[in-house]
């Protein structure tokens, strides 16, 4: 039987080689993005619908409307995130900050509180959280980002503990580099600056990521992977990566 998956930021990266993994396994797709315009041709019967989940408005019709198209939802990627500048604490302007806190924590919130309780209500259901790297290390220039990440950790936790005994399932898939837009939005559609990420090395692709994902998702309903921490064998942490001559 088909599932319904419901994924938010799903536009670009991470979020749309979930789309098309599960699309690929012939479940009902909700996408939500902001820029809405690129979900188009994902899959044929997708729910599509622009989504911006720091606005607690667009977040309620979004999921309201997954539902009247798709019915309950089993499936939750939480993907909808970023990264924005490299500001050192003591040079930062609060901007990009709240940026970040406002959409990799409160956004995924207030998603998840919307569906979460039709999933204990139903006693089946899966939350899955794009973590990442930067929420087990956190780096020079990226204190804020990496605040954000690691606070999806004791939040997956509770979702854990609260959700014990219903059924519901929640999982943390948490990569390292991976090339895909993450670099240019942060630093703010500098090309040259986004490629220099990756130079010399061999970066994870998104579908690498939406692999773990589907094999979460796919896993018996007994069986609950807590977290999976995935990283490309040229990156052992946020410091240590080998690049070509290096």
């Amino acid at each position: 039987m088909s599932r319904h998956v419901v994924i938010t930021g799903a536009s670009s990266g991470i979020g749309r080689a979930c789309a098309e993994a599960f699309a690929g396994l012939g479940d009902r797709l909700s996408l939500g993005a902001r820029r809405a315009d690129r979900l188009a041709g994902i899959a044929s019967d997708a729910f599509c619908s622009q989504l911006d989940v720091t606005a607690a408005d667009s977040v309620a019709a979004f999921v309201d409307g997954a539902v009247e198209r798709h019915g309950p939802i089993d499936v939750l990627v939480n993907n909808a995130g970023l990264a924005r500048g490299v500001e050192k604490i003591a040079e930062g302007t609060g901007e990009a900050w709240r940026e970040m806190i406002e959409t990799n924590v409160l956004g995924l919130l207030e998603v998840t509180r919307r569906v979460l309780p039709q999933m204990i209500e139903r006693k089946h259901g899966h939350v899955v959280v794009i973590g990442s790297i930067a929420g087990h290390k956190a780096y020079p220039g990226g204190g804020v980002y990496c605040g954000s990440k690691r606070a999806l950790q004791p939040i997956c936790e509770a979702m854990r503990m609260e959700t014990l005994g219903t059924g519901v399932r929640v999982t943390s898939v948490d990569p390292g580099m991976v090339e895909t837009e993450f670099s240019l939005v942060r630093f703010r559609g500098d090309q040259p600056k986004a490629d220099q990420v990756y130079d010399g090395m061999r970066p994870l692709v998104a579908a690498d990521v939406a692999e773990c994902v589907v094999f979460a998702a796919g896993r018996p309903a007994h069986v609950n992977l807590d977290t999976i921490l995935v990283m490309p064998t040229d990156q052992a942490s946020p410091f240590h990566v080998h690049r070509d001559g290096s």
